[in-house]
This record gives C-alpha cells, sequence and structure tokens, in this order.
C-alpha cells in the first residue's frame, strides 16, 4: 500500500491499546484509539481506517454490535474486522466469524502474532484494491472502445448520408423547371434527413444512467408494451408471438430499458428476413434461469425464421453500423440493447436458431448484485 495504513484500535482497556499502537506504529503504521464501541463508530464515521481490531467485551456497546452495525452499512462493509478476544471456546470464536470479523487473536495479545495477522489482512486490503481498480480500468477501456467505435461508425455513415443530401439537392438545381424531377429528389433528401436524425436519436439512447432506477414491474405487460413499441417506433402492423408461461410475473427493472431492450431486438429480427418475405414470423419466450453463481436470471429469447446471423459478421454483430450482404446487425439497435441491459447487470446474445433464423437471447438479473466501489 503506498500510504500508511490507518489502524484502528478499539478496546476499553488502555494499557491494551498503548501495547498495541506503539507495536503498529514501529512497523510505519498510523494508529487511530478508540475506548468504547460508542466512540469507535463516531471515529470511522469520520475517517474511514484500513483495518479495525475490535476487543469484544465492552461495555454499552460490545464489540459485536459494532460489528453487526459496520456490517449494515455500504460505506463501513469492506473494512476487515479483528476481534480480540478473550473467549477460547469454538463457540465464542465462530460467533464473531458469523458477524463478518475476518479473523480473531485471543488475549492474552502476543504482540508479534497480531502484528502478522494484522499485515495478512493489509495485503488482502491492498489486493482487493488493485483488483478494483483494475476492474474500473477494464470498464473505461471498455466504454472507450465503444465509444470509438460508436463515433468511427457516425461518422462514416453521416459523411455518407450529407453525400447523399448534396447530390440530390445539386439535382434539383439542375432540374428546377422540372416538377416531378424535383418532388422525385427532394424525398430522397427528407429520407437522408429522416436517416441522420435517426442516428442522432439512437446516440442519445447509449447515455443510460450506470445505475438506472428499478421499480417493480409486471412481465407480461412489458412485454405487451415492448410489442407495441416495436410497432410505433417503426410504423409496422409485424405480428409477434407472446410465449410466457410466467404470466404476471412480478420483478425489478426499469421500464424503458426493458421495453428499449425488447423493441431493439424485435426489430433486429423483423429485418433478418428478405425484403420480399410475405410472412415474418417472430416470437418471444420467457422462461427463468440459473447461471454462474446460481444467480437467478428472467430469460427473454426472441426467435425468427430469417436469414440468421451472416457467418461474416458474427463475432462483430453487436459493434454499431456493421453491415453485410444482409441486415442482420445494420445499425445501432444491438449495439443499444447490449449496452442498456448491461447497465441492467444483464446480457444479451444473438446465435443461429436450430431450423433456421436467429435467436437472440436475453438475461435480466432477478437480484440485483451488490453496488461495488467505484460504481456510479
Amino acid at each position: 500500500m503506498s500510504a500508511a495504513p490507518t489502524i484502528l484500535i478499539v478496546d476499553d482497556q488502555p494499557i491494551n491499546v498503548q501495547l498495541l499502537k506503539r507495536k503498529l506504529e514501529r512497523e510505519g503504521m498510523r494508529v487511530m484509539a478508540a475506548y468504547s464501541g460508542i466512540e469507535a463508530m463516531d471515529m470511522v464515521r469520520k475517517d474511514k481506517p484500513d483495518l479495525i481490531l475490535l476487543d469484544v467485551m465492552m461495555p454499552d456497546m460490545d464489540g459485536i454490535e459494532v460489528c453487526q452495525r459496520l456490517q449494515a452499512s455500504d460505506d463501513t462493509r469492506s473494512i476487515p474486522v479483528i476481534f480480540v478476544t478473550a473467549r477460547t471456546s469454538k463457540e465464542g470464536k465462530i460467533e464473531g466469524l458469523n458477524v463478518g470479523a475476518v479473523d480473531y487473536i485471543t488475549k492474552p495479545i502476543d504482540l508479534d502474532e497480531t502484528l502478522a495477522r494484522v499485515q495478512t489482512q493489509l495485503r488482502f486490503v491492498s489486493i482487493n484494491r488493485e483488483m478494483l481498480d483494475l476492474q474500473r480500468r477494464l470498464v473505461d477501456a471498455r466504454r472507450a472502445s465503444t465509444i470509438g467505435a460508436v463515433t468511427q461508425g457516425i461518422a462514416h455513415n453521416l459523411n455518407n448520408l450529407l453525400g447523399v443530401v448534396m447530390g440530390h439537392l445539386d439535382l434539383i438545381k439542375a432540374y428546377y423547371d422540372k416538377p416531378e424531377q424535383v418532388k422525385k429528389n427532394a424525398h430522397h433528401v427528407e429520407e437522408a434527413i429522416g436517416r441522420i436524425v435517426s442516428i442522432i436519436k439512437q446516440l442519445s439512447l447509449l447515455l443510460v444512467k450506470t445505475n438506472p432506477p428499478l421499480a417493480k414491474g409486471n412481465l407480461q405487460r412489458l412485454l405487451e408494451g415492448s410489442v407495441l413499441r416495436f410497432h410505433i417506433e417503426n410504423n409496422l402492423t409485424a405480428p409477434v408471438t407472446i410465449n410466457n408461461p410466467l404470466g404476471d410475473f412480478s420483478f425489478d427493472t426499469n421500464y424503458e430499458i426493458f421495453e428499449e431492450v425488447v423493441a431493439k431486438v424485435l426489430i433486429n429480427a423483423w429485418e433478418a428476413y428478405a425484403a420480399d418475405a410475405t410472412t415474418r414470423p417472430i416470437s418471444i419466450n420467457t422462461e427463468v434461469v440459473e447461471r454462474s453463481g446460481n444467480r437467478r436470471f428472467l430469460q427473454i429469447r426472441i426467435d425468427d425464421q430469417g436469414r440468421g446471423v451472416d457467418a461474416e459478421i458474427r463475432d462483430r454483430v453487436f459493434e454499431p453500423f456493421i453491415s453485410s450482404k444482409h441486415t442482420v446487425g445494420v445499425g445501432m439497435g444491438l449495439t443499444i440493447a447490449r449496452h442498456a441491459l448491461r447497465n441492467l447487470d444483464g446480457e444479451v446474445t444473438l446465435t443461429d436458431r436450430d431450423g433456421g433464423g436467429a435467436s437472440a437471447t436475453l438475461l435480466h438479473p432477478l437480484e440485483q448484485r451488490m453496488r461495488r466501489i467505484g460504481d456510479a
């Protein structure tokens, strides 16, 4: 650890505090002292230590209650606590570990043993901070990569569209005396401007809060609302079959993000069909699944019977403005869907479907993870 670590010693016996304080200070540590549980809680609120040496047996508020209060707060839960106890029974030690202590030291105190245990826990603290820093850097790198890809894609597409606008304006000038030609070219200009506006609107959807607000939602109503949004935003009446055996399942979500994600994936499924397709079957299927760490997720699978995922863009289908000879992945729809659902700690994947077509799988967590240090 670069700066001197701060240790808080909590003991109602001043002699114990002085002995530990001298030992730790000789090793270059900054030491604070509290002589009661209440005083310790006040000190922690003002100046969070890197580690706490906490006596179990104290009047008014004992060490067990202090540790419980520390564990109950997001601000102090991560501070490691080493119990200092006169209890030698197995039950007494287990009680301390069960309320959140990381280690225990029995009285009479062995100063060398105490120093070794403190140094071990400080190494764990340092490693944990390094991992959190690495995690932040990885998140920043992913965001920077996404921003770079989006910027490049937007610049390319806007330049192309502006070229279309300028070209048709030149034609309007050249054929100003031919109303039909003017009307035709003006229509192309209007279409290109509409696409420019759409790109700008989609870009704003990428600016989703990292921890968006959640509310209790009804699955069936959310799915029906998502289909309605898909129809309205794209001026379509394409039928979508909802197979929802979970019915009025209730879970915590963000309504706007949920409907936006499902609607984006639905239009991707609709565009997967050939332009002259007479029918475009799309189905939504739901179930609850378990993934790593026994975490429960709501799984929403959206199936189509279109062309499937083109091999040439398979590994880059969630990048913005990825295109091929087929339409799967064109634009920013899938980019936005994955970005938005990841902000809810979920995921979107796209695979070929048995029997033809593609399956988009949306995983929405049913239990929110504890917020990590450094999350926005």
